[in-house]
């Protein structure tokens, strides 16, 4: 708690810095010989993608640690996770369409890697879902970690679909073994903006647990109380 109190505002001033930059160059980058204007799309969409997978993959990580060695903090961590991977999912999926239709000339395709990113933000509201579904807590955070470590299967499957399967998607244009594909006009603006998306989750992340915290403690009071 110590840490969060000046953590989450430091993490919340640096994700505007960094996205007010981002923008800044988002806007000033030339069009794109073939995309034109659409390419600004890109700078909020891809960053939201990859924090829908990293979000997803730091909901599972604390949803074991609160399913094997029964920490608290940990199952906190997870609950204030969820509603954020949904959001940053969501986001993709919307700019993704928004992306597809001009490019693609279609708002859908029930390709590999649409198809995949829809099945993670199903996950994330069928966790949260579940979670609000049971009266006892304690097995709905059971319940609820055994279903988000499942559902990480579905990380690789997203990570990867664009190479397994035909897809309308482009492949890899950053993390390439021999180097981005993109010229850096576009690659800096991306860099800030997914720069930014990160240290606004992890604000955004801290202030959800504290707030899950405090929720836990004044239910605590509330049954002591009742029981003296």
């Amino acid at each position: 708690m110590a840490f969060s109190r000046w953590a989450a505002p430091m993490f919340g001033v640096l994700a505007a810095c960094l996205a007010a930059a981002g923008l800044w160059l988002s806007f000033t980058a030339p069009e794109d010989y073939q995309q034109g204007d659409t390419v600004r799309i890109m700078f909020i969409h891809v960053p939201a993608a990859y924090m829908s997978m990293f979000v997803y993959a730091c909901l599972a990580g604390a949803s074991f640690l609160s399913l094997i060695f029964r920490h608290a903090l940990a199952d906190a961590a997870a609950r204030a996770a969820a509603p954020l991977g949904a959001a940053f999912t969501f986001l993709a999926l919307v700019t993704g369409s928004l992306w597809g239709r001009p490019m693609w000339g279609t708002w859908w395709e029930w390709d590999a890697r649409m198809t995949s990113v829809l099945i993670l933000f199903l996950l994330y509201v069928s966790y949260m879902a579940l979670r609000a579904s049971l009266d006892d807590e304690t097995k709905a955070a059971r319940a609820a970690a055994i279903l988000a470590l499942v559902g990480i299967v579905n990380l690789p499957v997203v990570k990867f679909s664009v190479d397994w399967w035909n897809s309308l998607h482009q492949g890899a244009s950053v993390f390439r073994a021999d180097g981005p594909a993109m010229p850096p006009i576009f690659l800096w603006p991306l860099g800030l903006m997914a720069l930014a998306y990160t240290a606004a989750f992890g604000s955004l992340w801290l202030v959800g647990i504290r707030a899950e915290v405090w929720r836990r403690r004044a239910e605590a009071a509330a049954l002591r109380a009742a029981r003296s």
